[in-house]
């Protein structure tokens, strides 16, 4: 049937490969589903045809079965009557309606055939639909575990590159240590040699003063000052 032609790729074993190659596996299962489900409506539409077709079949048949036998038995009546010819006449109604009733019931059997085997298909159909629904949860699943692992992975990233900065920063920081002593000791060998007599003379100058401190003091007090 055409219109199956759809959900016979859904539900053959090409179905994992069409989906390793879509760019997004959960946009494209949504897609064959609800291509599935409009290809069961149409099913599940000729299938109420068919069934339809067959009740009808039945119910000819079934009536021509009815006239056959109360034809037989008006044959009966009618020759318990008395009348062959009334017999005869029943007779060749019955025989009449037997013939109608083989091709009856051959409609009816082919009826009811396509009619099991549309529900076959139907119950079928339906069925796999409820199938490829849980596959579809199952899909799901696993890309949004994929995504999140993706976003796993690339804060990994994150935090390998932070590790590898604080090493560097590490290095940086001896580095740096290493340029304060290095400027440290320059600053140290810069400065001038301390003079030890500059020293000495300044202590003894401070001494100087005081003498003549008193000096002055005396010539102040001879002066009457």
């Amino acid at each position: 049937m055409g219109i199956l032609s759809r959900f016979t790729d859904i539900i053959s074993a090409n179905v994992n490969a069409l989906l390793e190659k879509a760019e997004d596996p959960v946009k494209m299962v949504n897609k064959y589903l609800l291509d599935a489900k409009t290809d069961l409506a149409e099913v599940k539409r000729e299938t109420a045809e068919i069934m339809a077709q067959e009740a009808a079949s039945k119910r000819s048949y079934d009536a021509n079965v009815l006239e056959v036998a109360r034809y037989a038995e008006l044959a009966k009546k009618a020759l318990l009557a008395g009348s062959e010819e009334d017999a005869a006449v029943f007779i060749g109604k019955k025989q009449e309606l037997e013939n109608a009733g083989a091709s009856l019931q051959v409609a009816y059997a082919a009826a009811h055939e396509s009619a099991v085997k549309m529900r076959q298909l139907h119950d079928k159909l339906s069925e796999d639909i409820k199938g490829l629904e849980q596959r579809k949860t199952a899909i799901e699943a696993k890309v949004a575990i994929a995504g999140t692992q993706e976003k796993i992975n690339k804060y990994s990233d994150s935090a390998d590159k932070v590790e590898a900065a604080i090493g560097a920063f590490a290095e940086m920081e001896k580095k740096a240590d290493r340029m304060l002593d290095q400027a440290n000791a320059t600053a140290e060998l810069n400065k001038k040699p301390i003079d030890e007599a500059k020293a000495l003379e300044e202590k003894y100058r401070t001494g100087c003063t005081a003498s003549v401190s008193e000096e002055l003091a005396a010539l102040k007090a001879e002066l009457g000052l």
